[in-house]
């Protein structure tokens, strides 16, 4: 996104669930119950799937800091969302939103999405977006935000 500064209302969504371990795992369990099937039925309308992807692998990743999983899973999580500030049903619109909050994410956390993630971006798309399903305990690990387990 370069220089422009990212909307207060893209901050609110990404930095609460940074903050919010309730917020982390709720976006957590949306992800895991939806991101496949959603993206499954609109890769091939977004042109940035691969990096979308890549970013989804990074979330996944127990090495990424938990500030930048909690980031990214926020933005997916909003993307999984049907309704959301833009309804996705809504023809030529209904990404725009979703597209933003996404690049907004990715762009802030992109020094943590590695060549690993891309790979396997890559190796998904390749097979026709065969995504593992993950339950909300895979995606963060049991973890806090600030890297304390839950258990």
């Amino acid at each position: 996104m370069g220089s422009r500064p990212i909307p207060e209302w893209i901050r609110r969504i990404l930095g609460e669930a940074a903050r919010d371990p309730e917020t982390l795992r709720r976006n957590a369990e949306r992800v895991s119950a939806g991101f496949r099937s959603k993206l499954r039925r609109v890769a091939r309308r977004i042109p940035f799937t691969e990096e979308l992807l890549a970013a989804y692998y990074c979330a996944l990743d127990p090495h990424t800091p938990s500030r930048v999983r909690a980031t990214l899973l926020a933005a997916i999580a909003y993307f999984v969302l049907p309704l959301d500030t833009i309804p996705d049903f809504l023809l030529g619109f209904g990404f725009t939103d979703d597209a933003t909050v996404l690049l907004a994410a990715i762009s802030l956390v992109s020094s943590h999405i590695g060549d690993n993630h891309r790979e396997a971006a890559r190796r998904a798309l390749d097979d026709d977006i065969d995504i593992v399903d993950l339950t909300a305990e895979d995606i963060t690990g049991g973890n806090e935000p600030d890297g304390s387990s839950t258990a």
